[in-house]
């Protein structure tokens, strides 16, 4: 899904923009076993997201190096997350960030935003990037009506998001934490899925 605005995005009252997607446990393989993942867009055309809980086994002080950023500090203890299974080659800086503008970013509420750019990679190396930011490889990506279906069959609860979590939280929490704002212990949902 081509990170620009558009003006056809259906903006409906079930439009899950700004909210984070908590994996059942029938999802239980994969990169969505166990995660949360944050939807950046979401309308008639299909929806993308990051999965942000995910880390990969690489650090933000591996991807400048491969980049050739030079950094002014120590990034090797930051991890990059494995942001879904959509262009894994492709760098993801999600951040809060509400008064600088980088070169190719969607708005996806008025203080968090997703990048894609070097400049914001180079500024996060220098410490004049945003103070709040996730980096990660790839996204989630629905078609057209495919994640409205796998709602419909219970793969996913879903909750307005709070960037609290995506930023302030350790990734392994972070499930846990948006759960509790349900009222919910993940470790005890049945991975059987049911319909009354």
């Amino acid at each position: 899904m081509p990170l620009t605005k558009s003006a056809n995005i259906a903006r409906s009252s079930d439009c899950l923009r700004d909210h984070f997607l908590l994996a059942m446990p029938s999802l239980s393989e994969g990169i969505f076993s166990q995660s949360i993942t944050y939807i950046c867009e979401h309308g008639e055309s299909g929806a993308m997201g990051i999965v942000i809980n995910q880390p990969l086994e690489l650090s933000v002080a591996e991807i400048f190096e491969h980049l050739q950023i030079d950094a002014e500090s120590d990034f090797s203890s930051l991890p990059v997350m494995a942001g879904g299974p959509v262009q894994v080659d492709h760098g993801f800086v999600l951040h809060r960030d509400p008064a600088t503008v980088w070169e190719a970013s969607i708005k996806v509420t008025d203080s968090i935003t997703l990048s894609t750019s070097r400049d914001i990679l180079r500024a996060i190396a220098m410490q004049e990037g945003p103070r709040d930011y996730l980096i990660a490889l790839g996204y989630a990506g629905w078609s057209a009506g495919q994640l409205e279906q796998e709602l419909a069959e219970n793969a996913w609860l879903t909750l307005p998001a709070d960037s609290e979590i995506i930023f302030s939280t350790p990734h392994e929490q972070r499930l846990h934490a948006a759960a509790a704002q349900l009222g919910i212990d993940m470790n005890l949902i049945s991975a059987q899925a049911g319909h009354a």
